[in-house]
């Protein structure tokens, strides 16, 4: 699933980097910070909210502050509420959105 969407988001010339777990993912921003993260809350061993708390603690805010968009077909109320209070920039639901379709309404939430 991960290759289509990064094949869709290289196509409009995004260009992509991606982590299969929060760890990873954290290792990656020492690399360098994103414009923007597209992040699954079920991920293996941490979850994606883990992940955040994580993220919006860094002392760099060019890091803590990126702006986060929540793509999972998880959808609880509790956890959205608190991934609200980490402040992400949306929640979508995979299942709504065709590779395509999502690539727009990224491309909508965040001016790329």
């Amino acid at each position: 699933m991960a290759e289509m969407y990064i094949e869709q988001f290289s196509k409009v010339g995004f260009d992509v980097a991606w982590a299969l777990s929060a760890e990873q993912g954290l290792e990656k921003l020492n690399q360098g910070a994103p414009n923007l993260i597209l992040l699954d809350l079920l991920l293996p061993l941490k979850s994606g909210l883990y992940f955040l708390e994580k993220l919006r603690q860094r002392p760099d805010k060019k890091i803590s502050q990126i702006p986060v968009v929540i793509l999972s077909n998880y959808d609880d109320q509790e956890t959205k509420k608190k991934a609200k209070q980490l402040s992400v920039s949306g929640h979508l639901l995979k299942t709504d959105f065709t590779p395509k379709e999502l690539v727009a309404e990224i491309k909508r939430i965040y001016k790329h």
